[in-house]
């Protein structure tokens, strides 16, 4: 990343997702902040701070906040009640407050302003349910659109204007559009699913025609003289809905108490402006009723009209202007599977344009303009998700590059050979470095890993050998070293951060650890492996503590097996014959026993020992030493022909050789490293494996004896001949024993 850019992987992300509805702002996002007071809202209801960041004014005063709007909601209310209660009389003894003022132009243009404001919310909202497809943003255009119809006409039936004097549909207009709209209100602050939410998409045109159709029947019916009653003069107590009016009203609350538990979920200026909106037509509404034409009371619900809208285009105004575009100045108000749509969307893009910045790539139009042109964004805006992308790009270049590391030190683990290890480190490094070249040192000279791929340069040995990095055209070599000396090189190309640096070197710096590993883990395991068990050289390997004197009681399965005839064998040849020998029997022998994941754990002589459960736990330990016997049997009999083959080939002596007798048994034994300090080994004592010795001297040449505890823990079916009890040396209980022919 650069040094002049420290936007972290978290903070980018945040960068783009505070532009996204349905996200908690920081403060440099006032707009979409979790508490009301923004520019765009100077007087909204607290709550708690959701925000992930630091909220835009501290927690404590959310309350004082929320108190501080209600307050101004309630003295409107105040107001009207003083004007109420304080009518114009006669009676110079009560102070006069309900004045009456009636001048019709400046009625007329300020309802005519207001309907241009309203005609404006209702289209930008319009504009935007049809481009999010969201059905609440089209029932909340329903409430500016329809709220604005009959503002206009009540501003046309103004006396004086158009008509005469006062008709009924001047007094009634308003309050009918502020029912209808407040039914609208109330729809678009339920949390419809998608099923409905459909069937609402589905009826945008036949209640457009609907409402439309409305208005202008009402306006012909209102502005026509004498053509219905709605164009009757007015009577002089004035017009209105009654008790219908009190519908209106609690629809109204009943919205803005919807929206305010939406913005406590998604906070956004927008829901605020829409909850304050909602309250005062509510209050609005309650004014009107007064029906006090032309006097401060009745003036006071216009007011209230005009703040209402007012309030609401100058909030999306504000954000206008923060934004510098009006494509997501509703996106707020969707329903919630509309934003997650909206975030599936940003996150796609900006995806898109990470991938491109990773990738580097160029292809015509910069990804940025493309992503600008399909969420109309401003070139501001562009810019941002620019830097944006380009600070995540290089923070997940970084995470790649770290896993890489991580990667490289999982890898030096103990029994992985060299190559397998460079070569599955290097296809991870390139991945997340590029074009990374390996080379190892042969014979003093840098010899490329991989046939056929070169380094970035020609690099001589002798240039690295003081341990310090060389700079090629377009990267740089650096040295991998065992042991303080050279042992290859690993070129990696030039980064575009300055972390690129360090972490090249940090990455050779851990290609040198795993390579030393693997290659010292290479000698032990050679070593280990010609004195040892696998098993145990392993266990040797990874817990050198493991090599203590001690060791802890198991059950264990063990094999003995020797040679019959060997004495005979070896007193008529030679002590080579003799190794020869040995070496071919216990060669076949050997495999079978690790194949089966038996330990061996000491030749003598032309004896050999094996034990199975120890050291790695085996819960089938009895059917693998069984199988081992078995197939050590069988080879033995391969090599016992081929000598015969051999013999009569006269390639080698025609004494006769021996054949391997071998006996198995189960049971407790004391496991663990025997001997002393300065020389130990890992062996088994007990009556099991002293059981097993014993019945191994009374099998026959060819076969396999077992005992009853091994016969017992056999889950596989085996044909058996038995022996019945026998008594043998050292035991004064009798054992039951079985010749093992096969095993399923």
């Amino acid at each position: 990343m650069p040094s002049s850019d420290p936007t972290t992987h978290s903070e980018a992300e945040t960068t783009v997702a505070m532009r996204l509805p349905g996200t908690t702002a920081t403060p440099a996002d006032p707009a979409t902040a979790g508490g009301p007071a923004t520019s765009a809202d100077p007087a909204a209801p607290g709550g708690p701070a959701t925000s992930a960041d630091a909220p835009f004014l501290p927690p404590a005063t959310q309350p004082v906040r929320g108190v501080v709007w209600l307050i101004h909601l309630a003295l409107p209310m105040l107001g009207l009640w003083l004007l109420l209660s304080h009518p114009v009389d006669q009676d110079p003894a009560t102070i006069d407050l309900d004045h009456k003022w009636q001048h019709n132009p400046s009625h007329f243009w300020l309802i005519l302003a207001v309907a241009g404001v309203n005609l404006a919310l209702g289209a930008l909202i319009s504009q935007a349910s049809a481009r999010r497809r969201d059905a609440r943003l089209f029932l909340v255009s329903l409430v500016f659109l329809s709220s604005a119809g009959f503002f206009l006409l009540h501003g046309l039936a103004t006396p004086k204007i158009f008509l005469d004097g006062g008709t009924a549909g001047f007094d009634l207009a308003q309050p009918v559009g502020l029912t209808i709209a407040s039914v609208f209100a109330f729809l678009a602050g339920l949390p419809l699913d998608e099923r409905q939410a459909t069937t609402v998409l589905r009826a945008q045109l036949p209640l457009r025609a609907l409402l439309a159709t409305i208005m202008i029947i009402w306006g012909v019916a209102s502005l026509v003289p004498g053509l219905t009653p709605l164009s009757d003069p007015l009577p002089p107590e004035g017009l209105g809905l009654g008790p219908f009016g009190l519908i209106s009203i609690v629809l109204y609350a009943a919205a803005a108490l919807m929206m305010f538990l939406l913005h406590r979920k998604r906070p956004a200026a927008v829901l605020i402006s829409l909850i304050t909106s909602f309250a005062l037509l509510a209050e609005a509404m309650i004014a009107g009723m007064s029906h006090h034409n032309w006097h401060l009371s009745w003036w006071l619900w216009h007011v209230l009209l005009t703040f209402a809208f007012a309030f609401v285009a100058y909030s999306a105004y504000i954000q206008f202007r923060r934004e510098g575009s009006s494509a997501g100045l509703f996106d707020a108000v969707a329903l919630q599977a509309t934003v997650r749509r909206i975030q599936a969307q940003y996150e796609q893009a900006l995806e898109e344009l990470v991938g491109h910045l990773r990738r580097r790539t160029e292809s015509g139009v910069p990804v940025a303009t493309r992503l600008a042109g399909r969420f109309r964004l401003t070139e501001g805006q562009a810019a941002v998700l620019d830097r944006a992308g380009k600070a995540l790009a290089d923070e997940r270049e970084l995470s790649d590059r770290l896993a890489a590391l991580v990667h490289v030190g999982g890898r030096a683990r103990v029994g992985l050979a060299e190559s397998e290890l460079l070569t599955d480190s290097l296809d991870r490094v390139r991945q997340a470095y590029g074009d990374v070249r390996l080379s190892l040192m042969q014979d003093g000279v840098l010899v490329p890993y991989q046939a056929g791929e070169g380094t970035h340069g020609e690099v001589p040995a002798t240039a690295l050998a003081a341990g310090r990095p060389v700079p090629v055209p377009g990267a740089v070599v650096h040295p991998l070293t065992v042991k303080g000396r050279l042992a290859g090189a690993l070129t990696v190309p030039i980064g575009t951060t300055s972390q690129d640096e360090a972490l090249a070197a940090t990455l050779a710096s851990q290609l040198s650890i795993a390579l030393e590993n693997a290659r010292l883990y290479g000698e032990l395991d050679t070593l280990f492996r010609a004195y040892m068990s696998p098993d145990v050289a392993q266990s040797l390997l990874a817990d050198p503590n493991r090599a203590a004197l001690g060791g802890s009681l198991l059950e264990v399965t063990a094999l003995f097996a020797d040679l019959r005839g060997f004495t005979t064998f070896s007193e008529r040849v030679s002590p080579g014959e003799i190794v020869e020998m040995l070496n071919r029997f216990h060669t076949a022998a050997v495999p079978c026993i690790l194949g089966n994941g038996g330990t061996i754990v000491q030749f003598v002589g032309d004896a050999l020992l094996a034990l199975f459960n120890a050291p790695a736990a085996q819960p089938d330990h009895a059917e693998r030493a069984a199988h081992a016997a078995l197939d050590m049997q069988r080879a033995a009999a391969r090599v016992n022909a081929e000598v015969l083959r051999e013999q009569a080939a006269g390639s080698v002596s025609d004494i006769e050789w021996p054949q391997f007798r071998v006996g198995v048994n189960t049971g407790p034994a004391l496991v663990g490293n025997i001997g002393s300090p300065e020389f130990r080994g890992f062996n088994a004592m007990g009556d099991a494996v002293n059981v097993a010795a014993r019945l191994q001297t009374l099998a026959e040449p060819g076969t396999v004896v077992i005992g009853q505890s091994t016969r017992d823990l056999l889950a596989s079916p085996a044909d058996l001949r038995s022996l019945g009890d026998l008594n043998l040396k050292g035991k004064d209980q009798t054992v039951h024993a079985y010749v093992l022919n096969s095993l399923g």
